[in-house]
């Protein structure tokens, strides 16, 4: 009767001793037993207060390999989201961050994608770039200030280019993102087409062509992501996404590299299953489907 409450005992003092030397190698503002992430409350399907993005789900996995419980700040993106989060020391990572930003140090890249080109079901069959003579004089939406408008002005495609602003503080709005209203807008046929980035796009997409289907009078149904891997490096179209942290903390940054490594295949998995387009690290193309068990 005895060993049970000493086992447990032994068990606590080894849990408490390996806290206390993790603490002892992280940075002053890192809290040692919870993982505090920067997150955004409202910005599907990257991350939500419910905790039902896939940045939250990633999150999840890190917690756990870390073994410690996993804590939120929430703050809408936009202009001094990462001032007012790691800058202020209330939280400890950003879950999603684009690789080379010099606001954050980066981990190691965990996955790369690209713009896609979102349309209705073949309505721009075996297209592979923006250069293609279909799109000229289509009305194609996109959020001003991203990559793609310099490439469409480039390709001729502004004069009918359907700009659409990057935030939107409007509770009244119909939808939860601007990527959210323009991947409707295509369903609907607002839009013939639109350039967002591949990680928003997909699961709205699915989302957004289920609602189009049920409509009626209307066919359009399922939407076709196209990923953009033919244009020109610059402006780039396509990026290593990374977890951000503060500048000079190696040993937290070191630790979250370890994290990422060992749970590198659920990570991947949650990404497709979020419909987030997955590139080859060394070559410019699609990753093939994981082999199923």
């Amino acid at each position: 009767m005895a060993r049970a409450p000493l086992t447990a005992i032994i068990l606590a003092a080894g849990l408490a001793l390996a806290a206390s030397a993790r603490a002892q190698t992280l940075p002053d503002l890192v809290t040692p037993d919870v993982l505090r992430v920067c997150a955004d409350p409202g910005n599907m399907p990257f991350s939500e207060r419910q905790g039902d993005g896939f940045e939250n789900r990633i999150a999840a996995i890190i917690a756990d390999e870390l073994k410690v419980k996993l804590r939120y700040y929430w703050l809408t993106q936009g202009p001094g989201f990462v001032r007012n989060t790691l800058g202020t020391g209330l939280c400890d990572v950003i879950v999603g961050s684009a690789f080379g930003s010099e606001l954050v140090q980066h981990t190691n890249p965990y996955y790369r994608s690209a713009y896609v080109l979102v349309s209705r079901h073949g309505t721009f069959e075996g297209l592979t770039g923006l250069d293609d003579p279909r799109l000229k004089g289509k009305a194609i939406g996109v959020i001003v200030g991203t990559p793609p408008v310099e490439r469409m002005g480039a390709v001729g495609l502004v004069p009918t280019m359907k700009p659409y602003p990057p935030y939107q503080f409007d509770p009244a709005r119909r939808h939860q993102t601007v990527s959210a209203e323009i991947v409707a807008d295509v369903a609907s046929g607002k839009l013939d087409a639109a350039i967002l980035w591949g990680p928003a796009a997909g699961r709205l997409a699915k989302e957004a062509g289920k609602e189009a289907g049920k409509e009626p009078g209307n066919q359009a149904g399922a939407l076709d992501l196209v990923p953009l891997l033919r244009e020109p490096d610059r402006p780039p179209l396509s990026y290593r996404i990374a977890m951000g942290v503060r500048h000079g903390e190696n040993e937290w940054k070191r630790i979250l590299n370890t994290a990422l490594r060992k749970r590198r295949a659920e990570i991947e998995a949650v990404l497709r299953d979020y419909g987030v387009p997955l590139l080859d690290e060394e070559e410019n193309r699609l990753l093939p489907e994981a082999p199923k068990p």
